[in-house]
């Protein structure tokens, strides 16, 4: 017997949406370093996203310690899978099966 397959793709339109609209509004960012500005912001929200983290309390605590960091070890302590383990109540309760991830 033959399995019924969908015959729709919501999930992945959903999934690429951000990307057709960011590109319309991408046009608008006023220079090259706004761009590179903009690119690094949303790396850091998707790695935010892909780790389940709330995104506002890491780039705060982000922003917060960038300037006393002395050494490469105190920026890697900023990475999102160190910085989650250190600040386990900042961790989102999201099911990617259901969010369209």
């Amino acid at each position: 017997m033959a399995e019924a397959v969908e015959i729709d793709n919501n999930a992945s339109e959903r999934m690429l949406r951000p990307i057709a609209v960011g590109r319309k509004n991408w046009i608008f960012l006023g220079s090259d370093h706004g761009g590179e500005t903009a690119a690094i912001l949303f790396s850091v929200l998707g790695s935010a996203r892909l780790h389940e983290i709330e995104p506002w309390a890491c780039m705060r605590d982000a922003l917060e310690r960038v300037t006393r960091a002395k050494t490469e070890d105190d920026l890697r302590e900023m990475l999102p899978d160190r910085w989650i383990a250190a600040n386990p109540q900042h961790r989102l309760p999201l099911a990617r099966s259901n969010k369209g991830w």
